[in-house]
Order: structure tokens, then C-alpha cells, then sequence
């Protein structure tokens, strides 16, 4: 009877290998006695290639030293992948045994089994098993439910090695394959750097135990929700999900065991009695081990194969004298398996290695757990294992179970470009509303959070980032949002779009002029003394005019038969006299002028006064209005920097702090350079003397500036800047002025009516979004932001948190140099004519009132007394007065006077 001579080589760490080939060999033993001969083992370690050959070497040495029929006919092996497998495969190629291999891998992954000629290949056989072809379903639910993203993670029962770069080929899925850590805290780890490279959609190949302990990690980090998909693939056809989870949605697949009757009998008959778990993969090595036996035994037993096969051993192969077998090997396997009955999955025969593998189906089911138990397993598909072989889907609800697009968001509050509402927990503003218009274009959804040093993003002396750079450069955030400023030092480290703002750069703010109005503003043009002394000159003159021409001969009074014939015939008694000097004062003039002689130079002598009175009133009227008018003296950054009452300063590490560092220190390393070239001692006098005409050509202005914000103090943050501005508390002693980028100082001037931006903006950049150095946001973005940009969407936006922004306040407009004078200042005027009316109307009332009911004037003080009894009158008081004789006055003997 003839024997089958058995080789097996097998990894150490494939238990599920080792146990199965032990049961298939024991059930040879027990049905088919006269199957086989000498049984060889080899347990190779799959990670050290040269023991692993040495091994195999030593033990096919001692097997085919005797010769003859006890040499090896047949080689098993059950190795998986690595190193080890690779030595096993380059042995059997060598020394041309007929191999039946369950190595992993699919067409050309064999390396030494890739050129093998026609002999070859049809005595060396490869099946890939129910563990490698499980990760093909991966490759089909990445490309069917357009998966952007994955992260692969692997317990013991399946090898990756071989598939980190085939696995997803072709396929635009970013993906990170990589072993499951064995304890939670260290599975959490892992799923947190997932995350920290945006990996949202999540995959495990695994048992029942490495199952929950992922899922439960997952929930522990919140990685649960529409942000995140969970897929859970597992060889196990009895498993489900058994995590303490309170609320999660996965995609769970795993196979199916054959329905019919005898076949589903027998292999829960092996599984009970000696085949571990999983049940398809202990079954495909225990059939494997059948099958190979049995096929060679039928070679053997028809002479295809002879009975005393020639070999040669490791140490005499010189890569030129492999035996040529002419065995048709897998001609022998598929006509066998055609009689065998699988225990659990058939086998799918191709034309070549590679496409030779299990047969077996996989069902998909949508698992929702909540509060630790499946509430729901609806299955929505199935999937017949195989090489490029399509999901079946029948539930469309699987198609949203992936995560969708999502992106971190990282930022930092700048009204009205971030802003957070503590009470609904959300974001808003100005950025917000962009990425929203931004995600019309390019759909995403995204999760904001606050970086927490506050930091916008600067370069530190060691060439470290803090703030959003340091997010983005360790990539725990995709996007920065926020008023960020384009910067050289920036761009070297992340990605930034095209500008979605315009240029902003650094201004000035400080604490609006309170300008002090007064209705009565014209009389305080001159001093309270000086309108008393006006008044009393008013009274004096007046007084002294009535009194002139009281006394005066020549006066109209005391000479009216001369002045008989005059148009204007004035009586300067006291009221006219006060009449005459208050007109005097104004365009309209006092009228007539007195008489006499010395009642006109009393005029003469008021008007000059009022000449000089006016004239000095209206000069210090205009200027006064004016000074009142004029804007606060700082206008630009030259001015603050030439004047010392007024302190400045920026914020500590701010853009607008760095920015006067690093002039002042540009500043400064011209002028070493200017004294290194100026006061070297080892120039020689010639080039001494050319030097002598040079002036140091650089100015100090920065260097002298940044000296006094040192002095003066940066402030901590905009709030401690804000009290400085308005001179509260301990800062109440100095004027201050604060640096800053310009829509901070719009901001603040737009909610704050008693602060003002001063001059223009300086050292202007453009804000734009930053995203990760090499990132594909950066191309998507910038094509949304021209969409916007050309839709004007932007400037619509400009306009709402600007112009029509909820908190601006109504503040009145400061006065220009080019405005009038406000009714604020020259209000008492209009009251002054006001109540000159009012009493104008009481006046006119009184006379009437006196005009109808005053008494009777008898007719005897009515009647003019006799020229006789005045000249008496007058007769009693003499004035010898004798003035020179005149036109008219030559027959008057005498003047007299009454008084």
C-alpha cells in the first residue's frame, strides 16, 4: 500500500492553523489508515526569516536523508504572512515540491512564487483563506459608500502586513492600518491619533472581545454620532455586539454558515468537538489539510506522482537545478474537491494563484445599541467573498451610516469674526457665516472649538508655534478660523486660501474728546470782568452823552430855532442817549449823531471803542468756536511717536507687539552694521575718509517707540487696555493709546461711543483661512471663497456685521473742522431773540393797557406856560457865557439856561 509522505510548515502564533490541521490529521488517521506515512511538523517564527529557513532546511535534510519512498511527497503549509511565510514560500519554489499554501496574499504577493514557470505552477498552489479575504469587504464599502476616510485597526486572528498598500489601491480613501492595542486605555489612545489625523470612519477586524472593548472606547471619547461611522467586520458567524454602550449605530458583517441541513449538522458537530473558534477559519485549514492529502494521495496512487521522488536539499541548490515534476497538482486538488463536502466554506477556483480562494458569504446588518443591548439588527445586504466582488445592498440606510465629511475647526474670539454664545453653546459671526456659504460648494460639516492659549499663532526665539499654527501643525484641528492675519512665518509652516478680506493692518485707538458745549458759548468768549467793564463804559458813556448835551448851548435842546430847519431833529435826552450808544454797537449804527461839538466827540469816542470792542468779540468768537472744533491732536503714528504726554502701547505678544519688535530690532542691526563700518579701528585712512561722508541713513523711530511702550507697559490683555484708554482706576493719571489691527479698533468703536480710531491703518495683510500644510481644503476652499467673492456674497456679509450689526451703537458724529457751528453752541443766540420777543409782547401789552386807562390830563398841564414867564424863569440863573458870534446869534443879547 502507498503512502503519503506529509510535510507541514506553520507559523507559531497561528493557533487556529496548528489546532485545525491536528484535528484533519487525526481524522486521516482515523478514517483513511492507509492515507499517510511520515508526518513532518515545522513551527517557524513568521518575523525572523533566516531562523525560519534554518528550520525548514534542517528538517527537509533529515527527511529525505534515507531516500527512497519515505522522502516527503507533499508540503502543507499554513504559515499567514511576513518574513517567515516568505522563507517558506522560497524553499518550496526551490526545491520544487508540490506545495499546497494557505499563505496570505492575492495575485503577485507571493514573492517568490511570481515568475514561476508552467511546471510550476501547477504543483505549487495557493488558496487564500476566510481571514484574508474577509479585508476585501473593506475595499468594497470604501469605494460603494464613497468612504473618504478610514482607519483599519486588527486583532491576532488576521495579518495586514501584506495589505497596507494593496488593500486600498486606486480607491480615494485616506486610510491608516494598524494592530488593535489589547487594552482600552490604550485602544482609546489609538483612536485618539485616528482622530487627531481626521480619521472619522472606523473599521475592526475582530472577535467578540476586541469588538466591544473598541466600541467601548469609541463611546468613552464621544466618537459616536453623524460625525463618525463604525464598521465591524468578524469571522465569527455567532457573534454580535455585546459592548456597554448607551447609544451607537454600526455596520456589523459576518458570515454566514451554509443553510442546508447536513452540511450545517457537520460543522456544528466539528465546531463541538475539536475545531476552535472562528469556526470558518478552523474549518478552511482542517478541509485544506483533506483536501491536499487527498489529492496527492490520488497522484500518488495513478503514478502522476512517482514513488521515490528525486529532492535536493537547501545546501545543494544553486538556483539552477530545481527538478522538473510534470505534475498537474491542481488538475489533482479541483477534481477532489468536486467530491469532498466543505465543513464550512467551499472553495472558488481561478486559473492562477491568487485567484483561488474560500467560498463563503457574508450578511451586513445595521446594529443599533442602547443602554448595552441590541435594540435592532436589520440586515441590509449581503456579500459573496471574493477578489473585486461588489456588495449587494438592500437597506439604502447603510449608504448613511459613514461618517460624513467633518473637519475640526479651531479658533479664537474675535468680535464679529468668532464669537461664542455661552447660553445656546454655539458659534457665531462673521467666519461662521462664511463657512457656511463655503459648504453651498464643497458639502462638510464641522465642530468648533476655542484653542486654549487664546493665541492666534506665533513664532517663539526656539522656532516653536503656539496658538492655531500649533493646532494645525500637529494636526489636532483641519481649519483655523478666525481674523487671521497672512503672514511670511506662517505660510512656511500650514496652507492658506485666498483672502476672503481686505487688507487690514494696524491703527490707532483712543479716548473720544469730550468737547464742552454751552448755549451761551458766545459770552464766554470774554472774561466776566471784561463784560462788566464793557457794561459800566456802556452806562458811563451814555450818562456822559445825556449830560453833554444837556449843557452844551449848541445841543438841539437848548438851540432848537437853529436847528429848526435840520431833517433830523433828536433830542438826546438819557433813554436816547442809551438807545444811540447800544445801536452804535451794531451795522445798523446809532443813527444821528449830537449837535454839539463834545457831544460828538463822546460818540466818536464810542465808536472807536465799540470798533475795537467788536471787532475783538467776533476775531475771539470765531476762533474759540474753531479751537473747540479741532479733532484730537495725535492723526498718525509719526505724531504719537514725537510727542511724550500720551502713552502707547499694544497688547503683550500681539501681532502690532511683534511687529514694533522685529522693526525695532531691524532697526538696530542697521545701525551695528552702520558702527561696525564706521568705527572700525582697522580701516585705513583712505577708507576712513570715504566713509566720513556718510550719515547714518536709517531712522531710530521704532527703536525709540518700542522703548516707550516698554516704559509705559504692554497690557495683558484688551480689557486691562480698554481701562487705560478711559483712565479708570489706577490708570487715571495718563493718557493712553492703544495699537491694534484695525477691526479690533472698528469693533470697539462701533459698540463703544467714547472710544475713536486715530489715523490710517499701516502694515496692512490680508485675513484668510489656514488649514494644514499640504491639505486638499485648500484648493476646494479657494474655489468656493472666488464663487462668493464674484456672487458678492462677501460684501454682503461686510455689510451685516458691520453696518447692520445687532450692538452697533447710535453714537453722534464727531464734529469736523469743515462743520458748522452746532445749535449746541449757538443756541442762546435764538434764546436771546426769544425772550426779547417775550418781553417785546409783554411791553406792547402794558402800553396798550397804559393807553386805554390812564388818567385825564387836565388841559392846564397841557397848555404851554408864557415865553414871558420862561424868560423870567430863565432869568434867575445866569450863565455868562459869550461864545463867538455866529450865523443867527449876532441879534441875541443873551443865552440863558434852565435847568
Amino acid at each position: 500500500m502507498l503512502f503519503l509522505q506529509l510535510v507541514i510548515i506553520n507559523g507559531m502564533k497561528n493557533e487556529a492553523g496548528n489546532a485545525s490541521v491536528t484535528s484533519a490529521l487525526k481524522t486521516l488517521g482515523e478514517k483513511y489508515s492507509g492515507y499517510l506515512g511520515n508526518v513532518w511538523s515545522v513551527q517557524i517564527n513568521e518575523t525572523d526569516s533566516s531562523e525560519s529557513l534554518e528550520i525548514i532546511c534542517n528538517t527537509w535534510s533529515s527527511a529525505i536523508r534515507k531516500g527512497g519512498s519515505s522522502v516527503p511527497d507533499l508540503i502543507l503549509d499554513v504559515t499567514r504572512a511576513d518574513v517567515g511565510a516568505e522563507a517558506s514560500s522560497s524553499f518550496t519554489a526551490a526545491m520544487g515540491v508540490p506545495t499546497l499554501s494557505a499563505q496570505f496574499g492575492q495575485e503577485g504577493d507571493i514573492l517568490y512564487w511570481r515568475d514561476l514557470d508552467l511546471d510550476q505552477q501547477n504543483y505549487l498552489i495557493q488558496i487564500i483563506p476566510p481571514n484574508d479575504l474577509v479585508p476585501e469587504a473593506i475595499r468594497q464599502l470604501a469605494i460603494q459608500m464613497n468612504i473618504t476616510n478610514a482607519g483599519i485597526l486588527y486583532d491576532k486572528h488576521f495579518v495586514m502586513t501584506h495589505k497596507y498598500k494593496s488593500l486600498l489601491l486606486n480607491v480615494p480613501t485616506r486610510h491608516v492600518i494598524n494592530p488593535l492595542q489589547d487594552m482600552i486605555d490604550n485602544a482609546k489612545d489609538q483612536l485618539s491619533k485616528l482622530r487627531d489625523l481626521d480619521v472619522v470612519n472606523y473599521f475592526l477586524l475582530g472577535d467578540g472581545d476586541s469588538i466591544n472593548m473598541l466600541l467601548d472606547a469609541g463611546e468613552s471619547l464621544s466618537f459616536i454620532g453623524r460625525m463618525y461611522g463604525w464598521f465591524i467586520l468578524t469571522l465569527d458567524e455567532e457573534l454580535w455586539p455585546n459592548c456597554g454602550c448607551e447609544n451607537i449605530t454600526v455596520l456589523f458583517m459576518k458570515p454566514e454558515a451554509p443553510e442546508t441541513g447536513d452540511e450545517k449538522n457537520q460543522a456544528e458537530s466539528v465546531v463541538r468537538a475539536t475545531l476552535p473558534k472562528p469556526l470558518i477559519t478552523s474549518a478552511f485549514y482542517y478541509d485544506l489539510t483533506l483536501l491536499g492529502v487527498s489529492a496527492m494521495k490520488s497522484a500518488l496512487d495513478s503514478g502522476d506522482w512517482p514513488l521515490e521522488p528525486r529532492h535536493i536539499d537547501c545546501n545543494s541548490y544553486d538556483e539552477t537545478n530545481t527538478p522538473t515534476r510534470g505534475l498537474d497538482f491542481l488538475a489533482k486538488l479541483m477534481a477532489t474537491s468536486r467530491n469532498m463536502t466543505p465543513t464550512y466554506a467551499g472553495i472558488n477556483w481561478g486559473k492562477k494563484n491568487g485567484q483561488h480562494h474560500a467560498s463563503f458569504n457574508m450578511s451586513m446588518y445595521l446594529v443599533n445599541i442602547e443602554r448595552e443591548k441590541v435594540t435592532s439588527k436589520e440586515e441590509s445586504g449581503e456579500w459573496q467573498a471574493g477578489i473585486e466582488v461588489p456588495l449587494q445592498v438592500n437597506n439604502e440606510k447603510i449608504m448613511n451610516n459613514t461618517a460624513v465629511t467633518s473637519y475640526r475647526v479651531v479658533a479664537v474670539q474675535h468680535p464679529p469674526f468668532m464669537m461664542y454664545n455661552n447660553q445656546t453653546g454655539k458659534w457665531y459671526g462673521f467666519c461662521i457665516d462664511l463657512l457656511d456659504a463655503i459648504r453651498e460648494t464643497v458639502p462638510f460639516e464641522y465642530e468648533v472649538r476655542e484653542v486654549e492659549d487664546h493665541e492666534f499663532g506665533s513664532l517663539s526665539e526656539n522656532g516653536s508655534w503656539n496658538g492655531l499654527m500649533r493646532e494645525l501643525i500637529d494636526k489636532r484641528a483641519d481649519i483655523a478660523l478666525t481674523s487671521l492675519w497672512v503672514m511670511a512665518e506662517r505660510e512656511k509652516v500650514v496652507d492658506f486660501t485666498v483672502p476672503y478680506y481686505d487688507l487690514v493692518g494696524l491703527t490707532i485707538m483712543m479716548q473720544k474728546t469730550k468737547t464742552s458745549t454751552s448755549l451761551f458759548k458766545f459770552l464766554t468768549v470774554l472774561e466776566n470782568e471784561v463784560w462788566l467793564c464793557i457794561l459800566a463804559a456802556y452806562f458811563f458813556t451814555s450818562f456822559l452823552m445825556w449830560l453833554f448835551d444837556r449843557w452844551s448851548p449848541y445841543s438841539y435842546q437848548n438851540n432848537r430855532d437853529k436847528y429848526k430847519d435840520d431833517d433830523e431833529k433828536r433830542e438826546f435826552n438819557l433813554r436816547e442817549c442809551f438807545w444811540f450808544c447800544m445801536t452804535s454797537l451794531t451795522p445798523q449804527g446809532g443813527g444821528e449823531a449830537p449837535k454839539n461839538l463834545s457831544g460828538r466827540l463822546v460818540a466818536a469816542t464810542w465808536w472807536l471803542f465799540g470798533f475795537i470792542i467788536i471787532a475783538s468779540y467776533t476775531a475771539n468768537l470765531a476762533a474759540f468756536l474753531t479751537v473747540s472744533r479741532l479733532e484730537i491732536p495725535i492723526e498718525t503714528l509719526e505724531d504719537l511717536s514725537k510727542q511724550y504726554k500720551i502713552q502707547y502701547a499694544p497688547i503683550i505678544n500681539s501681532p502690532a507687539y511683534i511687529y514694533f519688535q522685529r522693526m525695532a530690532d531691524i532697526e538696530m542691526r542697521f545701525y551695528e552694521i552702520w558702527k561696525d563700518m564706521s568705527l572700525n579701528d582697522s580701516l585705513s585712512d583712505i577708507e576712513r575718509a570715504k566713509l566720513a561722508v556718510w550719515d547714518y541713513p536709517v531712522s531710530d523711530k521704532y527703536t525709540k517707540m518700542f522703548q516707550a511702550m516698554k516704559e509705559a507697559g504692554f497690557p495683558p490683555d484688551i480689557d486691562t487696555a480698554l481701562k487705560r484708554i478711559r483712565r479708570l482706576d489706577e490708570y487715571a493719571n495718563n493718557e493712553f493709546a492703544f495699537i491694534g489691527d484695525a477691526t479690533t479698533v472698528k469693533y470697539l468703536t462701533m459698540t463703544n461711543c467714547d472710544l475713536t480710531q486715530v489715523g490710517e491703518e499701516f502694515s496692512r495683510k490680508p485675513y484668510a483661512i489656514a488649514v494644514q500644510q499640504g491639505s486638499p481644503l485648500k484648493d476646494q476652499f479657494n474655489n468656493a471663497i472666488l464663487i462668493l467673492l464674484n456672487k458678492r456674497r462677501l460684501e454682503k456679509l461686510k455689510d451685516k456685521w458691520w453696518k447692520h450689526n445687532p450692538v452697533k451703537q447710535n453714537c453722534d458724529l464727531e464734529n469736523s473742522q469743515s462743520d458748522g457751528i452746532s445749535i449746541h453752541n449757538i443756541g442762546g443766540v435764538f434764546l436771546v431773540i426769544f425772550v426779547g420777543i417775550i418781553f417785546a409782547c409783554f411791553t406792547l401789552a402794558f402800553e396798550y393797557w397804559y393807553y386805554r386807562h390812564r388818567a385825564k390830563v387836565s388841559e392846564l398841564h397841557q397848555t404851554t406856560p408864557p415865553k414871558i414867564k420862561m424868560a423870567k424863569a430863565i432869568k434867575s440863573i445866569r450863565f455868562d457865557l459869550h461864545p463867538a458870534p455866529t450865523h443867527g446869534f449876532q441879534t441875541l443879547s443873551q443865552i440863558r439856561s434852565r435847568f
